[in-house]
Order: structure tokens, then C-alpha cells, then sequence
């Protein structure tokens, strides 16, 4: 019986903390990629505005970023994404913290898709 490849998601909506909880499977070793997508509404004027994004693996930081906010009366955003494997047994949590001045956070998501192997 071949393995369907796992997808997990979280959508925080316009919530400044989105977290992801991958369980651990006793049957595999699993590779996922991991991406986690912030999305700000951007005021009009554009004044000193900036939005950032921290995302934790397992508790631990692994990227951060902060940036003056861009297209005044639109929409900006940060993006991460990395890959990682998981052992036999192994869970993980995501963890990603939007923050944001004179921008508004819109969407915050994360999202793991599973790698299967000679797919």
C-alpha cells in the first residue's frame, strides 16, 4: 500500500500567531516542506510602516525579518520556506509571529506539504 503524501495547514487569518503541530508517525520517515506566508494591508498615506515575521521550529527561532511596508493602498508580505525531515516518531511544531506598524496583518499561514520519495 503506497503512502499518501501528508498535507497540514493553519490559517490564522489577520492573527499575529499562527502554530502548526505535525504529529509524529511511528510507521515512516517523513521530509515536509514547510512554507509560511504573511500578508498585510498596507495603509494610504504610506508613513513609516513596516511588517516582520518570526518563525520557530520546535521552539527554536530559524529566520526572522523585518521590512519597511511597500505598495501604499495594497497589499505586502514575507515569505519563508525550508524543508525539513522527520525521523520515525518525531512531531514537529511551527510557530510563525507576524508583527506590523501602520500595516495590518491580513493573513498569516502555515503550511507543510509532505515529500514522498520517487514521486
Amino acid at each position: 500500500m503506497k503512502a499518501q503524501a501528508e498535507v497540514w495547514r493553519c490559517d490564522a487569518g489577520g492573527a499575529s500567531v499562527a502554530v502548526l503541530n505535525i504529529p509524529g508517525s511511528l510507521e515512516r520517515h517523513r521530509t515536509f516542506d514547510v512554507d509560511v506566508t504573511l500578508v498585510v494591508r498596507v495603509p494610504q498615506p504610506l508613513a513609516l510602516s513596516w511588517h516582520a515575521l518570526t518563525v520557530e521550529l520546535d521552539g527554536q527561532q530559524k529566520w526572522t525579518r523585518r521590512i519597511a511596508s511597500n505598495s501604499p493602498g495594497q497589499t505586502d508580505g514575507l515569505d519563508y520556506h525550508c524543508r525539513i525531515e522527520l525521523p520515525t516518531g518525531r512531531a514537529l511544531r511551527i510557530r510563525a509571529v507576524a508583527a506590523a506598524s501602520g500595516s495590518v496583518v491580513r493573513q498569516l499561514v502555515v503550511e507543510a506539504r509532505e515529500e514522498l520519495p520517487g514521486a
